[in-house]
C-alpha cells in the first residue's frame, strides 16, 4: 500500500476508535498503566459508550486475544464496523466513507461494495486501538474511592482512564476531542464472545476501493 494511502487509513483508525492517549504510574503497588494494559491485552472484554469520532456517536468494542477485535460505531456522521486481527485492520465501506466525509472528502459507495471491508496492514498489534498509551501520568485529583486515574493531553485531545484498584482492570474512559466528549465503560472481562473476521472474498485494499468509487 502506498505510504499516503497508509497514512489516511491509520487516521481513519483513530477516528473509528475514538482515540486515546495516556501513560503510567510506575509504583509497584496498586494499579499502573502497565498492569492495566496487561489485563486488556490478555483478557477478553466488552466496552460501550460514546465516541468523539462522530457527532452524537456511540460505539461498542469486543476483544478476545485469540479471535481479535470488533468495533461497531454509529452516529449522525455515519455508521459501520471495524475488525482487527494479527496486525490487519478491516474497515467496513460505510465506516471508511463516513470517516472520509468527516475530513471533507465525500464519496459514493456503489451498492456492490456496501458489504466490502477495506484492509490495512501494520506492524503494530491490534491493542493499538485500546491500550492506554505509555505516556500517561497519574492524575490523583481524579482518583475515585475504588479507582486510580491516569490522564494525558495532547493538542486538542485529552483522556482520563479509570483503573480498578484491586483488579488493575480499566473500568472507564472519559475522552475529549475538539470540543466533543464521550464516556466509555469497560466490562465482561474474561467472558466468551464470537468475533468473525471478514474473509478474503469480503475484502479489498484501499487503492482498489478508491478506484471503484466516485467522490468529490
Amino acid at each position: 500500500m502506498a505510504s499516503h494511502a497508509r497514512t489516511k487509513v491509520y487516521r481513519l483508525a483513530a477516528l473509528a476508535v475514538g482515540a486515546g492517549l495516556v501513560a503510567g504510574c510506575s509504583a509497584d503497588s496498586g494499579p499502573s498503566v502497565e498492569k492495566a494494559n496487561d489485563e486488556l491485552r490478555s483478557t477478553s472484554f466488552h466496552a460501550s459508550g460514546g465516541t468523539t469520532a462522530f457527532a452524537g456517536g456511540a460505539q461498542e468494542i469486543w476483544w478476545d486475544p485469540e479471535q481479535g477485535l470488533r468495533l461497531k460505531s454509529s452516529g449522525n456522521g455515519g455508521s459501520g464496523e471495524m475488525y482487527c486481527k494479527d496486525g490487519t485492520t478491516y474497515f467496513s465501506a460505510a465506516l471508511f466513507a463516513a470517516s472520509l466525509k468527516q475530513r471533507g472528502q465525500s464519496i459514493t459507495v456503489p451498492s456492490h461494495l456496501t458489504d466490502i471491508f477495506i484492509t490495512a496492514e501494520s506492524d503494530q498489534d491490534c491493542d493499538v486501538y485500546f491500550a492506554i498509551p505509555e505516556s500517561a501520568e497519574h492524575a490523583p485529583w481524579s482518583d475515585g474511592k475504588r479507582t486510580t486515574a491516569f490522564a494525558v493531553s495532547e493538542g486538542g485531545a485529552s483522556d482520563t482512564y479509570y483503573v480498578d484498584n484491586e483488579s488493575s482492570r480499566l473500568v472507564q474512559l472519559e475522552a475529549e476531542r475538539d470540543g466533543r466528549t464521550s464516556t466509555t465503560n469497560y466490562d465482561s472481562f474474561g467472558e466468551k464472545f464470537s468475533i468473525t473476521i471478514p474473509t478474503e472474498d469480503q475484502t479489498m485494499s484501499s487503492d482498489e476501493f478508491r478506484s471503484q468509487v466516485s467522490g468529490s
